[in-house]
């Protein structure tokens, strides 16, 4: 695809405006609209000067004027605008070294494309990311000084067994929501709805189903892609299903732990390296690995820690990733066994559907720095030969602390994953894929507008505790 593409789509399309989507440091989606007769041939080269100094965790004043260059390559109308809109994605460049900007989330995915590619190793790695996210029929909550809380609620939750009004009885009970028929599962019009949503803007759905957690907990799954394409398909995937449920009256997140008890949301990340049409995880090792891939997992098992990081980038991730509960916290592989962090599936035994799954990110991420930080790792872990150790086959989740041994684990809280960022980042610096100002940024955003202000503010559960102490 290339600008004269685009151009002619917006002029067979009957476009009026053209939207311009780029990722804040966090991983939030921000957009500009221009009329179509602004956008020319040469935007694509030229660029888009905008003002990045209101952006969460980038430029400063003094250095906010900042170039949005849209990519040609990727392009749809958006299904929800009343205006048709076209819509492209943009990388950041910075307007005096007309290069991709430090800070901007894209721009590290790109790299950690050019930098695979520039070490010979492989020519592709594929990603296959499943986001979890919940619907809910209402969601309210409030933080004052002298006053806190959140109610959710939705009409297929457990907790309405035992409403009057409109009860016929259908409720999803604790943690027995995976794949049940209507109408226990009251969401499936709306994911078919987002299916082809998804369909209309270039992602390919493969399945979607309701998910273990009562209350409205949801998976669509969608086709492995690059590196860079995939992190694209995530945003606009949470976009799309978003809108979808806020058209149906009802709110969509993926936060990762927003009730209490029940399962939360993650986004399993299955990956792969090829090369010359080749899959190079498929081999004659342990569950048909190749030693690549084994070396790949050791990486990754080695750094988790610091990539917990980015893959569990939330004081809330960590409500999720609690030892003995859902969500694998033990730094094992396996195949099959959902316990471990890494997990190499066993559907197929076809050499191209070999694959490693990383279990503990969650979709509260920001997908560029996941999906390229996880890839750095598993390449310091071929680079260098990282054994990933004996494979553990057993449920660990009913393995005693004297059977578990060595078997290290992630960090219990986001403070700790960023302390693991701090000490051990040297492999993500690799081809200047993340730099040095990122790392620093993101450790210094995080510690003092999330790690902090949960730490110094009172709990709801802390007055039932403690008021009469």
């Amino acid at each position: 695809m290339d600008a004269k593409t685009v151009m002619h789509f917006a002029v067979d399309q009957q476009v009026k405006f053209v939207d311009i989507r780029f990722t804040d440091l966090p991983g939030s989606w921000h957009h500009l609209t221009f009329p179509v007769s602004q956008i020319t041939e040469s935007t694509f080269e030229e660029g888009l000067g905008f003002d990045a100094s209101s952006l969460r965790g980038w430029a400063s004043i003094n250095e906010s004027d900042m170039l949005m260059v849209p990519d040609p390559t990727r392009f749809w109308v958006d299904p929800f605008f009343e205006e048709p809109t076209l819509c492209l994605f943009a990388n950041i460049v910075d307007p005096l070294t007309k290069e991709g900007y430090g800070l901007d989330p894209r721009s590290v995915a790109r790299r950690a494309e050019a930098y695979l590619n520039f070490t010979g190793i492989a020519e592709g790695c594929f990603f296959g990311p499943e986001a979890e996210f919940f619907i809910f029929d209402k969601a309210s909550y409030h933080n004052s000084p002298e006053s806190s809380g959140y109610a959710l609620d939705s009409g297929e939750g457990y907790w309405n067994s035992g409403r009057s009004d409109e009860n016929l009885g259908y409720r999803i009970r604790h943690k027995e929501g995976y794949v049940p028929l209507p109408p226990a599962d009251s969401l499936h019009d709306l994911r078919s709805d987002i299916t082809q949503n998804l369909q209309d803007v270039g992602i390919e759905p493969e399945c979607h189903h309701h998910e273990v957690a009562s209350g409205g907990q949801c998976e669509i799954d969608f086709r492995f892609g690059t590196l860079l394409g995939t992190a694209d398909n995530v945003m606009l995937f949470k976009y799309i299903v978003r809108n979808t449920a806020y058209y149906y009256g009802k709110a969509a997140t993926f936060m990762p732990k927003p009730i209490f008890g029940d399962n939360g949301s993650g986004m399993h990340c299955h990956q792969s390296l090829w090369k010359g049409g080749e899959p190079l995880f498929a081999g004659d090792k342990y569950a048909g690995l190749s030693e690549m891939a084994l070396h790949y997992i050791g990486g990754i098992l080695r750094h988790a820690p610091t990539l917990a990081a980015f893959a569990a980038p939330t004081t809330n991730s960590y409500k999720r990733l609690v030892p003995g509960y859902e969500a694998p916290t033990r730094l094992a592989y396996s195949r099959r066994n959902r316990s471990a962090a890494c997990r190499i599936p066993m559907y197929s035994q076809s050499p191209k559907a070999k694959r490693v799954e990383v279990r503990f990110p969650d979709a509260s991420c920001n997908p560029y720095l996941t999906f390229a930080a996880m890839l750095m790792a598993g390449l310091d872990g071929i680079q260098n030969r990282i054994d990933p150790g004996e494979p553990l086959d057993k449920d660990i989740y009913d393995m005693s602390p004297e059977e578990l041994g060595g078997v290290k684990e992630l960090p219990g809280s986001l403070d700790r994953a960023l302390d693991a960022l701090e000490a051990d980042h040297e492999f993500l610096l690799k081809g200047d894929v993340f730099t040095t100002t990122l790392i620093e940024r993101w450790i210094a955003y995080k510690r003092e507008k999330e790690v902090e202000p949960i730490r110094m503010r009172p709990h709801p559960l802390e007055f039932a505790m403690y008021f009469d102490c």
